[in-house]
């Protein structure tokens, strides 16, 4: 029997050092007191949402993408019924559609009944907590005496304004608009809480147009791992249709594994004969779209890192091993699945950068690494690494414990190395490299990606999904790290000439 897949394609939950899923988990049970048992892949959602730390919630903005009828809604009323009755939060749960707005509000009252003090409430205790339920058209609410409350409408119809939210839910983000955003999104700013969470829900647009635009950007911004504070959880085959022919595109369209990958509920509340029937009727593109979840390809956040020419002008084939090493530095890809080493070395005259290794890499290899690190940098060679990389939770504790010179580096001190390389690559040549293929393919598939608010800043991003970052985070993380943490010291005994590190 054909079932969907409970593990989501993308999953772009931060995961800092120590945090919590305390009340990921008292969410869940406190949905299953009241006869709601999430599925696998919705409880998932909500442990990629509700994750915290020291500072609150880890992400500020919290996604998910998944073809119509699979219950996205379900994991969002597992989290608005907590953050209401547990946290006290105050929501606007805003929809395209007043219908899409009514359901939302009708799904609530099956918790807290349909007027204060119902007798026929289902969960008495839940309605005891009702101060007012207000069912004006378009304007529907419910208010607790605890302070926790939701108001839930239709963007058309002016929701929230003039109102202060904890959080704003916007669902069917694929035909969410710019002025809409720039109307509803301010209703955070002045959080009660102090800690603002935005929701996206929905499925990808039709046409990349202005009507679903801020939907598209912060999906981008998730999976090509742009926004580090983004929770983006999506459900859909591996694959990239914009660049397959027709006749590939049927292909993909036809095979049941993709049908799986993206309707979790497949075998379920979906059944496979009625995915059958739309593969019939529907073209393959529509298909795609509507069942299968595919977006279109990422768009280059930004210009192009670096003038291929340039690059390649750098590109040296006798790096000389007499050339000390200066700085080391390690990133990894979002699932931990494969490892990136960067190295610099001090030649006579600027920095000379490499990849000491770029390849698979498996969570139980951890206290390896650190080993051949520790082998080569001992306590006098720097090691930087990405404040917001998930090499730092493997690397940075076991790295210190042996009393190694560990450089975490925060957002400013990042965008400020990515400026450096760029500066040493672009304007004034001051950097040479190995002309390694994985490097290259980064450096060239790299864009700059500017900082909100911080003009002339930015940090690299990715032209698309096919791009590797992680190498050319490594050179820039140990780039930087020659210039701010090392200092040069003689050269040691010659050597056979090759790359820096074998």
């Amino acid at each position: 029997m054909l079932v969907g897949s409970q593990i989501a394609r993308f999953n772009t939950a931060p995961s800092p050092r120590g945090y919590s899923l305390e009340h990921a988990e008292n969410a869940l049970e406190f949905a299953e007191g009241y006869t709601y048992i999430a599925d696998p892949w919705q409880a998932e959602v909500v442990r990629a949402w509700l994750r915290t730390d020291d500072a609150g919630w880890v992400a500020s903005t919290w996604g998910l993408s998944v073809p119509r009828q699979n219950g996205k809604n379900g994991a969002l009323e597992v989290v608005e019924l907590y953050l209401m009755v547990a946290l006290n939060l105050k929501i606007l749960h805003t929809s395209h559609l007043l219908s899409s707005a009514r359901k939302a509000f009708k799904r609530l009252m099956h918790f807290f009944g349909t007027r204060v003090n119902d007798p026929h409430a289902k969960f008495p205790e839940l309605n005891a907590l009702v101060k007012e339920i207000r069912k004006t058209n378009g304007q529907e609410a419910i208010e607790l005496h605890t302070g926790g409350l939701i108001e839930l409408g239709a963007r058309t119809g002016g929701a929230g304004r003039g109102s202060s939210f904890d959080v704003l839910v916007v669902d069917e983000g694929q035909e969410f608009e710019e002025d809409e955003q720039e109307a509803l999104e301010p209703t955070t700013s002045a959080a009660p809480s102090g800690d603002p969470i935005v929701i996206y829900m929905g499925t990808p647009p039709k046409d990349l147009s202005e009507r679903g635009a801020p939907f598209v950007r912060v999906r981008n911004a998730a999976v090509t791992g742009a926004d580090k504070r983004s929770a983006w959880v999506e459900h859909s085959p591996a694959g990239d249709v914009d660049k397959m022919t027709e006749a590939e595109l049927k292909v993909f369209t036809a095979d049941r594994k993709n049908w799986a990958d993206a309707n979790p509920a497949l075998g379920g509340r979906i059944k496979v004969r009625t995915v059958e029937g739309e593969h019939h009727r529907f073209s393959p593109r529509s298909f795609a779209r509507e069942r299968l979840n595919m977006w279109p390809t990422p768009a280059a956040a930004g210009q192009l890192a670096f003038t291929p020419e340039k690059w390649d002008d750098l590109a040296i084939d006798d790096p000389d091993a007499d050339w000390p090493v200066a700085a080391y530095s390690a990133d990894m890809n979002p699932e931990r699945t494969k490892v990136s080493i960067g190295v610099a070395a001090f030649p006579d005259e600027g920095v000379h950068l490499e990849l000491a290794a770029d390849a698979p890499f498996d969570e139980a290899g951890t206290s390896s690494l650190v080993d051949w690190l520790w082998e080569r940098a001992k306590r006098r060679i720097p090691i930087v690494i990405d404040g917001f990389s998930p090499a730092r939770d493997l690397l940075e504790a076991p790295l210190k414990a042996k009393g190694m010179k560990v450089f975490i580096l925060g957002a400013q001190e990042y965008t400020q190395a990515c400026a450096m390389l760029h500066e040493a690559v672009e304007k004034h040549p001051a950097i040479t490299h190995y002309g390694q293929e994985h490097l290259d393919h980064s450096a060239k598939h790299a864009t700059k990606d500017p900082i909100k608010n911080r003009p002339g800043s930015f940090k690299w991003n990715r032209v698309s999904l096919d791009a590797d970052l992680a190498p050319l985070v490594a050179v820039t993380c140990a780039h930087f790290g020659a210039l701010k943490f090392a200092r040069r010291r003689p050269a040691g005994p010659a050597k056979k000439r090759h790359a820096i590190v074998q």
